[in-house]
């Protein structure tokens, strides 16, 4: 993968950007051009209020490039589209090291208390699994691969403390959209039985079977076409809104009656309409918010 480095004065760089982007860049970041020398400017505000500038004077704007694709052409592109009469703007191209940002930014994350009974622990502070989790805790060894899944994001949060709290024992589960299953191996943990986790992606799929194996449960996980008919006692979906609402035959139609349905990956400000999206088959409310996100759940007449 390249970069391209690009000299930009102050004035273009919040339209130079957009036009780069909109030729094909896969990001742009900016940083100043006299980053570490004497003609260095700080660009702040007072406090409490937003800088007046959001570039320096003389600007590098680092464009992120695709393999094949060719800078020259990339900045004629972008040059064009804002109809520019500047002169050919100064830049050079560097190569960036092969990265595993995946493993990157997994690596920020630590061991993960969720509630009283829950513990994630990411694989690589494997040293710090409990040998022996306290009376009433379940600790889940994650490792979540290239899938969803960190357990981190307050949606996953949210989907752990209902199975934690409200899910019976015994109670058949599937996790649509599993990503690294970390719901489908903690329904499993906390008594449920059989547990399938359903992922659109063979890279979840495959983090699923080798989470549940490291965890020594037994979670059945296929893609979506691999799914027999059957009802469960609790279907659980942690997606976003717009796909949830297309699955709500779906997902509503594997749910036993008197079984429950429990939905994340909704903005508060998106609950209503997703709640409506089921009411044909079943009344979804909300369960419980954190930091504008929601749990929706309900009970099939």
């Amino acid at each position: 993968m390249r970069e391209l480095v690009l000299l930009c004065p102050g004035a273009l760089v919040e339209p130079l950007s957009d036009a780069l982007l909109d030729a094909g860049a896969l990001s742009v970041s900016v940083e100043d051009a006299d980053l570490d020398t004497d003609a260095e400017q700080p660009l702040f505000g007072e406090p409490g209020t937003e800088p007046d500038t959001h570039a320096w004077e003389r600007n590098h704007l680092i464009v992120l490039l695709a393999d094949g694709v060719d800078p020259e052409q990339l900045l004629a592109a972008a040059q064009d589209d804002l109809g520019a009469v500047e002169p050919p703007l100064s830049w050079t191209l560097r190569q960036v090291p092969d990265a595993d940002w995946v493993r990157l930014t997994q690596s920020q994350f630590g061991p993960i208390a969720v509630g009283e009974k829950i513990l994630i622990v990411p694989s690589w502070h494997a040293e710090q699994m409990p040998s022996k989790p306290e009376p009433g805790r379940i600790a889940i060894q994650l490792d979540p691969g290239l899938a969803f899944g960190t357990g981190s994001h307050p949606t996953t949060h949210l989907c752990l403390e209902w199975l934690a709290e409200c899910m019976p024992t015994g109670s058949t589960v599937l996790d649509y959209g599993c990503g690294s299953g970390i719901l489908a191996i903690a329904a499993s943990m906390l008594g449920a039985a059989p547990v399938v986790g359903v992922d659109i992606d063979d890279q979840a799929v495959q983090a699923t079977k080798d989470n549940a194996e490291v965890n020594c449960v037994n979670v059945k996980a296929l893609l979506p076409d691999g799914l027999s008919d059957g009802l469960f006692d609790i279907v659980v979906a942690n997606i976003l809104s717009n796909p949830l609402k297309v699955l709500a035959p779906m997902l509503a139609g594997r749910v036993r009656s008197g079984g429950h349905l429990v939905l994340s990956g909704v903005l508060e400000r998106q609950a209503h309409e997703v709640a409506a999206a089921y009411a044909p088959w079943l009344p979804m409310s909300v369960w419980r918010a954190r930091d504008g996100w929601v749990c929706l759940a309900g009970t099939k007449p």
